[in-house]
């Protein structure tokens, strides 16, 4: 059995995909890259559950790879951007809310408004047309939460927030 540095190297797949880093999502495309042993396996598994990448998506995928890490800084700027747009916005109608570290969404706690996050969803999307996914889709841990999506326009969360203002001022 190999040990160190080459035992490890002989056990190690790496897996990656488009959809996050490169703005690909439904495309669904990603590689991998494996010892050779490991590969043929892999490739076995590949042939009998999916036919292939479309060509223009491994044509995608090869330009984001080779040129898209200006364009990746520019999403991760404007990621954040959102992220701080809608955590302050969150906790200042009362939804506490984390900051989050990963992803795209926001957590906050919906305690303020009176009713469990499940009530609290289905009554913002009915009165303001604004869609959150209760926390406890998530488990129990997520009871008393919503999960709220900043995968979108600067502008469209900017209104999400004043709908859910009017939401907190009947509500909270």
């Amino acid at each position: 059995m190999l040990s160190g540095v080459a035992g490890m190297r002989a056990r190690t797949i790496l897996l990656g995909g488009m959809s996050k880093s490169y703005a690909m999502t439904g495309w669904r495309i990603g590689y991998a890259a494996a010892p050779a042993e490991i590969m043929a396996a892999l490739r076995k598994v590949h042939q009998y559950t999916i036919m292939s990448a479309p060509t223009t998506a491994q044509f995608a995928a090869t330009a984001a790879l080779q040129n898209g890490e200006e364009s990746v800084a520019a999403m991760v700027e404007e990621y954040d951007r959102r992220r701080r747009l809608i955590v302050s916005g969150l906790n200042a109608l009362g939804l506490r809310c984390f900051e989050p570290r990963g992803a795209f969404y926001a957590f906050p706690n919906v305690g303020a408004s009176g009713m469990d996050e499940q009530t609290f969803a289905e009554a913002l999307l009915h009165e303001e047309q604004v869609a959150v996914i209760p926390g406890s889709a998530f488990g129990a841990c997520g009871a008393g939460f919503v999960r709220c999506s900043y995968a979108a326009k600067y502008e469209d969360i900017e209104e999400a927030l004043v709908r859910m203002e009017r939401f907190m001022r009947r509500h909270g």
